[in-house]
């Protein structure tokens, strides 16, 4: 299936609406980590200020943070990193009435028919998404050469050896830019790279083996000892898993720790904001997101992604968010916490990883 990204459709200036409309606001922000009463929040959608006349595009954006003019730009800051002085845009309406507006459709779908009433435009455990893995294996294949592809995954992939395989091979063969998880999944991918199980059960069979509550722990105690993931890879000799593909083909990841980690592994980020700052690090490059089995990391990243980026030679366009779990809370909850744009596909993630793989040829 051939792939084609929607072109951007920018506002019309030229309109009365905008011709009319006031100058943005900016106002000093009046301590470190405190914005100006008003201060405007940003979206995940395109978001344009009128500055001098012209309506300026801030080439990013992120939920829930500030627009911050400086050096003839608009920077987009987490009002924490806010300093005394620094001009944040003030106002709260979205249609031009304070110089600021919010582009939500600049990416509109085609659509075939507008009717009031229609069944299954939802997205459920009875929705059938043939067409949505028909898009990701164009996607993909498109984004491995032109875009950056950033996954965010919970554990459960480490528990099962052909979801654990199918997703090495996505890296190997280079449709993984970025990984984002927890403690949990790089615990349990050494553990079965290091003893063959995975929380104790063996990874293919998932029999429980002797004393295999200690395996994750010796695991950790080991990976310790050497200092570091890569380290303890190289020097026991390990040779599969994701964590292995990880470092071997240099993809970055970001191991963000929680209240309930265990050890938690070398190189897991045990500070809650610098890990969401590493995070936004990845986030703000994404052109795709795929988000699986992980409610939590997955609600966090669909915060720090817009549904748009801003390329090089400044052309806008689209950022594709999915999110992929067995229950549907999760894929709604997404939702609901405003990432309006993602895309759920309610499935077991090990079977969805396994499709995958084998719709891209892989094997």
């Amino acid at each position: 299936m051939s792939f084609t990204l929607r072109a951007y459709a920018s506002p019309d200036f030229s309109k009365k609406q905008f011709v009319d409309a006031p100058e943005s606001v900016w106002m000093p922000a009046p301590a470190d980590q405190v914005a100006p009463e008003g201060f405007h929040a940003m979206s995940i959608y395109p978001e344009y200020f009128k500055i001098g006349g012209t309506w300026m595009l801030a080439r990013e954006s992120r939920m829930d943070c500030v627009p911050v003019f400086e050096y003839g730009e608009i920077a987009v800051r987490e009002i924490r990193t806010l300093r005394r002085g620094d001009l944040v845009a003030v106002g709260r309406t979205e249609n031009g009435e304070d110089g600021i507006f919010v582009h939500p459709n600049g990416f509109q779908e085609t659509r075939t028919h507008n009717e009031v009433f229609s069944f299954r435009q939802g997205r459920s455990r009875e929705t059938a998404f043939s067409r949505d893995y028909d898009e990701l294996y164009g996607l993909l294949r498109h984004e491995r050469e032109h875009g950056k592809i950033v996954w965010v995954m919970g554990p459960a992939f480490a528990f099962d050896y052909d979801a654990r395989n199918a997703f090495s091979l996505l890296i190997a063969n280079g449709y993984v830019h970025a990984l984002l998880a927890g403690n949990a999944l790089a615990t349990h991918d050494l553990e079965a790279a290091y003893l063959k199980t995975a929380l104790g059960q063996d990874i293919y069979t998932q029999e429980s083996r002797p004393n295999g509550h200690y395996n994750h722990l010796d695991t950790i105690n080991r990976a310790q000892y050497h200092g570091s993931i890569a380290a303890f890879i190289e020097r026991e000799g390990l040779s599969d898993g994701i964590m292995y593909q990880c470092e071997k083909h240099g993809v970055p990841y970001v191991l963000a720790g929680s209240i309930r980690d265990d050890g938690p592994l070398p190189g897991v980020i045990r500070d809650t904001y610098v890990a969401q700052d590493h995070m936004r690090a990845q986030a703000r490059e994404a052109t795709t997101v795929i988000c699986m089995a992980s409610m939590l990391h997955s609600i966090a990243t669909g915060n720090m992604t817009p549904t748009y980026r801003v390329l090089a030679d400044g052309t806008v366009r689209q950022v594709y968010f999915y999110c992929v779990d067995i229950a549907e809370f999760v894929v709604n909850k997404l939702t609901d916490r405003g990432s309006l744009a993602a895309r759920g596909i309610v499935t077991n993630v090990q079977d969805f990883i396994v499709t995958l793989t084998k719709g891209l040829g892989l094997q």
